[in-house]
């Protein structure tokens, strides 16, 4: 029995216990199969003792991978009585030969070749389950707790990252490249419904590049409109609008869901803000013409553009336009929102997208001077536990609007400043957390 110091000499060299080196390879079978093979240090060091020479295809396919090399006898492996043989392979391709020899060698480099191309440390099970975690999170991510949420969504693009770092078939790689990008996607929600932007834009740039690596037009354009909501609630209202148009390039075409109507609509509302009213206008009735002849979402849930979030874009664009007939719509609008979530299923139920809407009807209301109307919107959002950065935003700005008012001495309306003072004091911490709106 010949001991294997070739493979004693790659763990060593990656500074490894022979029990870590066997947790490596569990993990890569794990991955690979979707069996844990429960391997210890007692396997390895049978391997380096010479008494396993090779082991079965799984494991000397997991060895190669997390020693990263093409083929066994890079492992020092080879089959019962072929120890000479496996070290004439790695010298073949070198050494003097005659024709036979020549042949065997390159015989040996095909096939050394064919090995490192289907080597991969994922197959279809591991990443249809990985879409289906992606989907059930995006779904989730509307209205359960943040705190249930953001563990496990840290834990998948862990998974995902550690997998990037091995080898995969190229459309494997791409594939795994675009779960990364729409789970990066959900750590930048989570980050802008905190209210930390900085981490919400390095997220967001890395779905960016993820959509590149990826060649996935819709992941690009998600990712833009993401950019774009961004930098409106940090008041840039050029560059969101900017960001937006940069978007739809990536957002037309088929299959492309809802996310034309999205940007268009982020863009009507950025140019409403900036004091463009007639171009937002204009990119408001696009984005409705988008939305007539908008396809299935590739992703449900935060990633989606539902209906009623479209109503509840329309209103506050309407509203930042201004002018009696444009706050008239704008009521109409923000009521059309408020209905359709409400007639929704609980679970696609934003709450979020509802507080913004009301928040919308009681500047609306204040707008034509039916106070007690915009009471009873503002009680509405007023009695929730907790919001979203965003939310924060709109309640202080309509602070300051009920502040500059006619109205602002009345008892009920200081009343209703007092509420407001108290809770925008509070954390953006949400128990159901939604995209900022």
């Amino acid at each position: 029995m010949m001991a294997n110091e070739t493979l004693r000499g790659l763990r060593r060299k990656q500074r490894w216990t022979q029990a870590q080196a066997a947790q490596q390879v569990c993990a890569q079978v794990l991955a690979a199969t979707g069996r844990d093979p429960e391997l210890d240090a007692n396997w390895i060091s049978r391997l380096e003792r010479g008494a396993i020479t090779w082991p079965s295809g799984d494991y000397r396919t997991a060895l190669c991978v997390v020693f990263q090399v093409g083929s066994e006898a890079e492992l020092g492996l080879h089959p019962k009585g072929d120890a000479a043989g496996a070290s004439s392979a790695q010298d073949a391709s070198s050494a003097p030969a005659d024709d036979a020899s020549s042949l065997y060698a390159d015989t040996e480099l095909s096939a050394r070749l064919a090995r490192h191309a289907a080597a991969t440390n994922v197959n279809g099970l591991v990443l249809e389950q990985f879409d289906a975690d992606v989907e059930r999170l995006a779904r989730d991510f509307v209205s359960r707790p943040l705190t249930l949420l953001v563990p496990e969504i840290r834990g998948l693009r862990t998974d995902v990252f550690r997998l990037l770092e091995g080898r995969q078939h190229p459309g494997q790689t791409r594939h795994l490249y675009v779960l990364a990008g729409w789970l990066s996607g959900l750590a930048a929600h989570v980050s802008l419904d905190l209210g930390h932007q900085p981490s919400a834009s390095t997220h967001a740039r890395t779905v960016v590049q993820c959509a590149e690596v990826a060649e996935h037009p819709r992941l690009r354009a998600w990712a833009r409109s993401f950019q774009s909501l961004a930098a409106y609630w940090t008041g840039d209202y050029r560059q969101a609008a900017d960001l937006a148009r940069a978007g739809c390039e990536d957002g037309r075409g088929p299959s492309s869901g809802t996310i034309t109507a999205r940007l268009l609509s982020l863009e009507a509302r950025a140019l409403a803000a900036g004091g463009d009213g007639r171009s937002a206008l204009r990119s408001l009735a696009l984005a409705h013409e988008a939305r007539s002849s908008a396809e299935r979402d590739e992703l449900p849930g935060v990633f989606a553009f539902p209906e009623a979030k479209q109503w509840a874009y329309t209103g506050t664009t309407l509203l930042a336009v201004g002018g009696d007939e444009q706050v008239q719509r704008a009521i109409v609008a923000s009521n059309r929102a408020v209905e359709l979530y409400q007639a929704g299923a609980e679970g696609d139920r934003s709450s979020g997208d509802l507080h913004a809407a009301h928040l919308d009807l009681a500047t609306a209301y204040l707008a034509s001077g039916e106070v007690e109307g915009a009471g009873t919107e503002l009680a509405t959002v007023l009695g929730a536990d907790q919001y979203t950065a965003s939310i924060t935003i709109r309640l202080r700005k309509l602070d300051t609007l009920i502040g500059s008012g006619p109205y602002r001495d009345s008892r009920p309306v200081v009343d209703l400043r007092e509420h407001i003072h108290e809770v925008t004091a509070r954390p953006a911490l949400v128990s159901t957390p939604t995209e900022p709106r």
